[in-house]
Formats: structure tokens, sequence, C-alpha cells
């Protein structure tokens, strides 16, 4: 029997001024672009959150498009593109870390008179999904894996957004300036001081809620050493978030 062709389930979400408006005259000019692929409008690509983001791919989501008007040319005053751009460029740096193929998302600017490129991007975002295959296959994970890092990140969000507006703003509006940031050796040491930090204390958290565990076995599941286990667990004991049980000779949920 021939294998069955994989169809991957995607979602676009896309400014309603100019992306979608690209996507409808794409639409309008019988230009092709797979159907499976569905989009929801939002009136800015600065609207769209990480937990819009991480609940796409926790329901299913094989690969996840965002769309947005050019840089400079956002309809609002606030340039909410600016914010969609340092929003993904986090986004792709955590499914990294927790084992998601980061090509599984992907930002691109278009106007609605780019009915055309609206196609071409669409077809070459597709066809890189179908090589990789269904989310978890190709990394190596199965359901209870992805739902279990999902959800750690999904818990994540609120400080995320809050480390975000305080340390991880870029002073100045312009696209060389986010990028030269989001590449620099500052971003990620606050990146890894802040967020890393605190998604590894996520995860030893979740974990928790099971069952009691050993520093060895939680060092075993999240595939960290047992030194680096042992230093989240005091930072969340002195905090108390868990607790040492004697009888048990493991932690558990204070």
């Amino acid at each position: 029997m021939s294998e069955v062709k994989f169809t991957p389930k995607m979602l676009g979400i896309v400014c309603n001024w100019c992306c979608y408006g690209g996507a409808d005259l794409c639409g309008v000019s019988r230009f092709q672009y797979p159907p499976y692929i569905k989009l929801m409008r939002v009136m800015c690509s600065g609207r769209v959150e990480m937990s819009h983001i991480f609940r796409a791919f926790s329901n299913g989501a094989d690969g996840v498009f965002v769309g947005g008007c050019h840089i400079n040319d956002c309809h609002y005053i606030t340039e909410g593109n600016y914010d969609a751009l340092g929003m993904i460029t986090m986004c792709k740096k955590l499914l990294g870390l927790i084992g998601v193929n980061p090509e599984r998302l992907r930002l691109e600017w278009v106007s609605a008179g780019e009915g055309i490129r609206f196609a071409n991007i669409m077809n070459e975002f597709s066809g890189k999904i179908e090589k990789l295959g269904p989310l978890g296959k190709a990394e190596g994970m199965d359901e209870a894996a992805l739902k279990f890092q999902f959800d750690a990140v999904m818990k994540l969000i609120p400080y995320i957004k809050l480390v975000e507006r305080e340390r991880l703003r870029v002073p100045v509006r312009s696209e060389e300036a986010y990028l030269k940031f989001f590449q620099s050796y500052e971003f990620n040491r606050l990146f890894n001081e802040t967020i890393l930090e605190n998604l590894a204390i996520s995860q030893i958290m979740s974990l928790l809620r099971e069952k009691p565990l050993t520093t060895g076995e939680i060092a075993k599941a999240l595939d960290l050493t047992p030194s680096e286990v042992s230093r989240h667990l005091n930072n969340s004991t002195r905090h108390r978030f868990v607790r040492y049980d004697e009888g048990l000779k493991a932690y558990s949920l204070a």
C-alpha cells in the first residue's frame, strides 16, 4: 500500500489592513496555495500574543504563520509590527529550548497589494512544514512530552511579558535596532538569567505536580545535570515553592 501523504495543520494569524488584504487579493487573482492553511484575522500583528502561538501548537498546529504590515507601514501610531517582531523572536527561542523546531513558526510582512507574494510565502512555508512532518515526530517527542513542554511555557508567559516590558524593550523603533538587540550578547544574557532559569523551575514544578521526585529523577526527565536541578530546587525551596520530604527522600510541592 502507498504511504498516505501528510497534510499539515497550519494556522495563519494575519493583520487586517495589509496581510489579510494580500490574502484577499491572492484569492481574487486565483493564485494557488494549500487550502489547509486556516487564516485568522486580527486588527494588528502587534495584537498577537505569545499565548496565541503556544496555544495553537498545543492544540495540534504543525506550523504557525504571523503576517503583518511592512516595517514602518503599520496603520497604528504604536507601530505594532515591531512588537510582533520582538515577540516572535522570543517565541522561536523558547521553541528551540523546549525541543521544538523554531522553523515551525514564521513571521512575514505582506502588503495588501502583494497577493502573489502571499501565495509564494504560503507555498514555501507549507512545503517546509510538510518536509518536517507532524509536530513532535521530527523532534522525537510524543504527545505527552509536547503537552508537558507547552504547559510549562504557558504557565510562564505572564512572567515573560513582565520581563519583556521591564528589561527587554528596544528603545529605538527601527528594524536594524531590533535585529541588533535580539542577536546581541546582552539579550542572550538577560534571557538566560530571567526566562531560561524560570522555565526550568516551571518544568520542575510541573513534574512535581504529578508525584514527588528525587534530584536524579528530575535531572533525567529534563535532560539537566543533577547540579543544575539542585540549584533550581534550592531556589524553589527558599521561596517555599517545593519542600524536601525526609520520609520519601524526594522533593514535592510545598
